[in-house]
């Protein structure tokens, strides 16, 4: 993190933040943004944090970059992002807007001798900056340590429909295996006077029926401990460098029949210059084509369905699949990725569920990020990042 410049009170009127990152096509790009604020310093004083964001990932993550170079303005109030290639010219217009609002600001604000205080008092930009880039850390650490509980309170959760489940399930065939074994040992009670004549035909259909119980009592323990095994433990991946590019649209083309049937039109939207990725390409086809049928599932005849794919800096790739179906009252954004949650209009087919819940467990393994925005009767938008490739 480097200071390009300071007022000698430490009364600074405008405060920016410059993210960078080591691509060298950005290199020109950077020069001209610093050109041209040394030819305004002199109108006008600014204090400038260039932040690189290969070395301080949590900022750009907390000012929400979806692009560098990015200039921020963080001071005066309200911040103010500028991004893409034409930051000077952006700068050119927007710089005497800030001189106002800054002015405008001192009208408003007395200064600290007016009301009592001593002098102004002047923090260090670069200790601000890592102050706020550890808050962000730590911020983060908590969310992850979160995620950590909810999954073992959901663990615990699933163990407690299991026995549920066991209690119900397995009474049936434990019933009918007691019963036949019940009424074999009639057969050869000491008791004379209790004693019930089988013929050897009816024994043997007694025996057999209580091993086809016995054994079906055994498949189903089997099937459950599979099943809760597959609730908790991680997903085993083998991740590598991937063309997502080629992925996306090899699972795109796969739903033309689909799309046809129901007379959708799916719209892609993927730069050809998107980087590599660093994943599992089975594990991924699964959750882009999971997201894919959803949309495809929730859109009503002759609507329209997207996917997309964008680069967020130089740490992640973003990528989005759009429906103009019915949307997820906002009560429930929050708990579509819940394992064997289902919306009220899915309790008769299959829909937002297990399905979405596995998609998080494969990001969240990717160490990416899921999410949807929905907007009811407009449509919903399921999103998650990826690391990008760093051979």
């Amino acid at each position: 993190m480097e200071v390009d410049s300071e007022t000698e009170n430490g009364r600074v009127p405008i405060k920016l933040l410059l993210f960078i990152d080591k691509r060298p096509s950005l290199t020109q790009q950077v020069q001209q943004i610093r050109q041209y604020l040394k030819t305004v310093e002199e109108q006008f004083q600014f204090q400038l944090d260039v932040v690189d964001i290969g070395e301080q990932p949590y900022l750009a993550e907390h000012y929400k970059l979806v692009a560098s170079p990015a200039l921020i303005k963080i001071a005066p109030l309200p911040q103010q992002m500028l991004a893409g290639g034409d930051i000077v010219r952006q700068l050119d217009y927007w710089w005497p807007k800030w001189q106002q609002e800054y002015l405008a600001s001192l009208a408003s604000t007395p200064s600290p001798e007016a009301v009592g205080a001593g002098p102004a008092q002047t923090d260090g930009s670069q200790t601000t900056l890592a102050h706020s880039a550890e808050l962000i850390r730590l911020s983060d650490e908590i969310f992850h340590l979160n995620q950590m509980r909810e999954k073992l309170e959901a663990q615990l959760r699933f163990k407690d429909r299991i026995i549920a489940m066991m209690a119900h399930d397995l009474r049936n065939p434990l019933t009918a295996a007691s019963i036949a074994i019940e009424t074999l040992e009639l057969g050869y009670a000491p008791d004379q006077s209790r004693r019930l004549s089988l013929s050897p035909e009816l024994t043997g259909q007694l025996l057999n029926h209580a091993k086809t119980q016995v054994r079906t009592i055994n498949r189903m323990i089997t099937d459950i401990l599979k099943t809760a095994r597959g609730a908790s433990v991680e997903l085993q991946l083998n991740p590598q460098e991937l063309d997502l590019t080629y992925l996306c649209l090899e699972v795109a083309s796969s739903f033309q029949d689909h799309l046809k049937a129901k007379n959708q039109q799916l719209v892609t939207e993927i730069p050809k210059d998107l980087p590599t990725v660093y994943a599992d390409g089975i594990q991924l086809k699964r959750v882009i084509t999971n997201l894919l049928d959803n949309a495809i599932k929730y859109t009503p005849e002759g609507g329209r369905v997207a996917l997309t794919a964008l680069h967020r800096t130089t740490q992640k790739v973003q990528v989005g699949v759009l429906d103009t179906g019915p949307g997820i009252p906002p009560e429930n954004q929050d708990r579509v990725f819940e394992e064997s949650f289902r919306l009220q209009r899915d309790h008769s087919q299959e829909g937002y569920g297990l399905g979405l819940a596995l998609c998080q467990r494969i990001i969240r393994a990717h160490y990416g990020n899921i999410w949807v925005d929905s907007v009811p009767q407009e449509g919903s938008a399921f999103y998650f990042t990826l690391p990008v490739y760093r051979g």
